[in-house]
């Protein structure tokens, strides 16, 4: 058996660090810190499961949701800037699918740290799409959110029968932000994953994870690194409870079988 050399998990932590934050790596200060370098970056982020973006998404949601230092934050966002990985508007259509599910302090949050970001590299605020330009017919955009949450979470609408299915679920995060063309759906759910595991909610946790793999915005392997890069800042408590639930339903995926509460 060939022995691991830590001069050279190290020397890849540097490097990683330096890269994916977009800046030099400091020499660590604490044990802490050196095993933000040793272990988060050289080991977690040089995974071949999952993509980078993905796990930009993944770490920046997360360490949003867990009131992360703005350094630490501010250094993700930067890095995947600098890298041509997420650009300046599908940070904010991010902030938005967060304050949806995380809560709107928290989508403020991220909002505030991407505005951060943009001014230190002398970027403009970014463009979006406004939320409705034209007049609508609210049956129709109940009739559009309906369809779009089958097509979304891969089994049929709640009827809009109470405030929060018609106001909330059908008339606006399944009727307008999930609809919107500036962030592509596998990157929604990447935030929409972090914010339902950080609620730890069982209903959403259990919907939200069969969905990300019945209607094919991740693998069943994907969602296990899912589970793994979101432990970093969400926890291995937390983590622990998606990872039970990744087990179930990347179960029921692989043999076909519909969600089942």
């Amino acid at each position: 058996m060939s022995l691991l050399d830590p001069d050279d998990r190290t020397r890849t932590g540097v490097r990683q660090q330096t890269e994916l934050l977009g800046s030099p790596a400091r020499e660590p200060r604490t044990l802490l810190e050196a095993s933000w370098r040793d272990y988060v970056f050289a080991e977690i982020w040089t995974r071949p499961g999952l993509d980078r973006r993905s796990r930009y998404l993944i770490s920046i949601s997360s360490a949003v949701c867990e009131g992360g230092r703005p350094d630490v934050v501010d250094g993700y966002i930067r890095g995947a800037l600098k890298l041509g990985l997420i650009t300046l508007s599908e940070f904010r259509e991010a902030a938005l699918q967060l304050a949806v599910y995380g809560g709107w302090s928290r989508g403020v949050a991220l909002d505030t740290a991407v505005t951060r970001v943009a001014t230190d590299l002398g970027l403009p605020p970014g463009d979006y799409a406004p939320i409705r330009a034209q007049p609508w017919d609210p049956k129709q955009r109940h009739s559009e959110g309906s369809a779009n949450f089958t097509a979304v979470m891969t089994f049929p609408a709640p009827a809009p029968v109470t405030p929060y299915f018609e106001g909330g679920i059908l008339n606006f995060v399944f009727g307008e932000m999930w609809m919107r063309p500036g962030l592509d759906q596998r990157a929604r759910r990447w935030v929409t994953l972090v914010g339902v595991a950080d609620s730890s909610s069982t209903t959403p946790i259990r919907t939200h994870t069969y969905a990300a793999m019945a209607s094919g915005n991740a693998t069943v392997p994907e969602m296990q690194e899912f589970v793994l890069q979101y432990a970093v800042h969400g926890s291995w408590p937390k983590a622990s409870v998606m990872q039970a639930v990744v087990l179930e339903m990347g179960e029921r995926v692989t043999k076909g079988l519909p969600y089942q509460q």
